[in-house]
């Protein structure tokens, strides 16, 4: 090795030793008789001083030519530092330099290697390899290595055996875009990279292999957000002979364990909420359960009083926001616009305070006499100093909107720490759900999910098959979903008729996913599984909104890696060997 220590590794008991140190030159700071340098690695940083009339002339003259983030090489003594830095772990001591070697030169970065950077996303992005050296990307990506290690532990510990699953597969047309590569050996033809290992590991059921879990790459093709990237990691997981309740309890052993680990937090057990009451209470199917403010729906309250927006709305709903009467015209008027915007798509926001005395003041006061706004404050349990907030119109359209404002008040207030954690499983989905626009039914989850044995009958008619529940369930933490599975159906027949519902002909099934259901017909166990977005818990647990932070090589918004150009145009003869006839050819 070509250092003795790290340069987060030496403290007061090392004072005497001469150790030599590796890493980049923080800063220097020169003041004429002694000169600083801070030089750091991935383990810390370590201030070395250099004294007019006690280092040697070559020793400075090495040091005045530094530049931010040459790579140097140091050799010297630990001595005590005079004037301490408790901030830093290795404030108390420093190193007086016998020798400095520079190993490498280095260019002027583009933006400031500190925790605070000047540095924008773009810049950032195309220089990745320079932003990996700041502390707080660093320390992100500690920490999903530690989460990585600790879900290891636990699942190895469950009797879980990790196994690979193929990364070239087919391609299926349920779910999201894929990814498609093409197969020179086999001209025409293509294969498609996983969105998930899902058929996958359920023939590893199929197989005996009762226990599986695998931390893995998926791919999706579709537009891009803050928690999305064409390329994600799973914790993907599968049991054999069990019920939903077993997974429950073994998975949410894992979360318990995870903020153990990582976070050195003890959870009770989790809190279980059905789908439908999620949609009910906060309009949501991954509601944020850090604070409450749930919905109150006044429909039958409101209507027949002569105010068009209530007469002719499918759904009136609203919150409280406790303590918030004195919320001035302006923010009303924000929070109108917040709603109106084109991604939420309410139409307007009704609102009504308590005043003093508990007298309700409302916008629509013309409307409606204090006897009947006295309703509202009854419905709504509010008391002196609460504001009222409401939204009116298409039912989905209003609990999508009310539950957006309840999001962005929770934000105003205070009420979503990024250190406040509130996990919650939401349980028994509809198990499709019908679009319009193609008139068929989809699969909620996905098509291989099992239907709530109690609900098996409905499936039988068409006009109950909308409320037939699925064996299905997610794992949400503070309104973000980080994990979600299902029990899977294991029985030919009825994976066959499942497909039926979502359209397909036998011969398509068969075409499509023939190995799957030609493997339940050689004894496949009852099953199921769950999987979590590895990126997004590690995101959560880092009290971040994005993803990226936690990536090593993120791609942008639009899909990119700036850095290395990618996605880009291969040559013409690449394409000709790959039988593709029609591309952008590189120039």
């Amino acid at each position: 090795m070509l250092r003795t220590h790290t340069c987060g590794e030496l403290r007061p008991e090392h004072i005497g030793q001469t150790v030599t140190l590796c890493g980049w030159v923080q800063r220097t700071r020169d003041k004429g008789a002694i000169l600083w340098i801070d030089l750091r690695d991935r383990y810390g940083l370590t201030q070395i001083a250099l004294e007019e009339g006690v280092e040697a002339n070559e020793v400075r003259e090495t040091a005045r030519h530094l530049g931010r983030e040459f790579v140097l090489s140091v050799t010297g003594k630990v001595v005590e530092r005079h004037s301490k830095n408790d901030k830093m772990p290795t404030g108390a001591i420093e190193i007086r330099p016998e020798k400095l070697e520079i190993l490498n030169a280095a260019k002027l970065p583009p933006f400031l290697i500190e925790d605070e950077t000047d540095g924008g996303d773009d810049l950032r992005m195309k220089y990745r390899y320079l932003d990996l050296r700041r502390t707080p990307v660093r320390n992100n990506l500690m920490l999903r290595h530690k989460m990585a290690q600790a879900v290891r532990r636990y699942l190895d510990g469950q009797h879980f055996i990790e196994v690979e699953t193929p990364v070239l597969i087919k391609s299926t047309p349920e779910g999201a875009r894929d990814f498609v590569v093409p197969s020179r050996m086999n001209p025409g033809e293509f294969y498609a990279l996983p969105q998930s290992p899902q058929t996958f590991k359920q023939l590893l059921m199929v197989s005996g292999f009762d226990r599986y879990f695998q931390i893995v790459k998926c791919f999706r093709d579709e537009d891009l957000r803050a928690d999305r990237q064409p390329e994600f990691t799973q914790i993907d997981c599968e049991m054999a002979f069990v019920t939903q309740e077993d997974i429950l309890h073994t998975f949410e052993g894992l979360t318990r364990y995870l903020f153990k680990e990582i976070k050195g937090l003890d959870f009770p057990t989790v809190p279980r909420m059905t789908y439908a009451d999620a949609m009910r209470r906060f309009g949501n199917d991954k509601p944020d359960t850090r604070f409450a403010m749930e919905f109150v729906e006044l429909t039958e309250i409101v209507q027949g009083q002569g105010f068009p927006v209530f007469d002719n709305a499918g759904l009136v709903v609203g919150i409280n926001a406790s303590t918030c009467a004195h919320f001035t015209r302006k923010q009303l008027d924000e929070l109108t616009d917040f709603v109106k915007r084109p991604q939420i798509g309410a139409t307007g926001l009704i609102y009504a305070r308590v005043e003093s005395g508990g007298v309700v003041k409302s916008s629509v006061d013309k409307f409606y006499s204090q006897e009947e706004l006295q309703r509202w404050k009854t419905a709504f349990n509010a008391h002196e100093g609460d504001l009222l907030l409401i939204i009116a119109g298409e039912p989905n359209k209003a609990r999508k909107a009310m539950s957006e404002l309840r999001l962005e008040m929770g934000q105003r207030l205070g009420l979503r720490d990024k250190d406040d954690f509130s996990p919650l499983w939401v349980v028994d989905f509809p198990l499709l759900e019908y679009s319009d626009e193609e008139n068929r039914y989809f699969a909620m989850h996905h098509p291989f999910t099992s239907p709530k044995p109690e609900d098996l009958a409905l499936l039988d008619s068409p006009d109950t098959i909308g409320q037939v529940r699925a064996n299905a369930y997610d794992l949400v933490i503070n309104g973000v979903e980080v994990g979600g599975g299902s029990i899977r159906i294991h029985d030919r027949a009825v994976q066959a008729r499942m497909f039926g519902l979502l359209g397909f002909t036998p011969e398509e099934a068969q075409a499509q996913f023939g190995f799957l259901l030609d493997a339940f017909e050689y004894g496949a166990p009852p099953h199921g599984g769950i999987a979590f977005g590895f990126d997004r818990l590690c995101s959560l647990f880092g009290g971040a909104d994005s993803i990226r932070d936690f990536i090593a090589f993120p791609k942008n918004n639009s899909g990119r890696d700036v850095m290395i150009d990618s996605p880009s145009p291969i040559s013409g003869a690449q394409l000709k060997e790959l039988s593709i006839a029609t591309a952008v050819v590189a120039k």
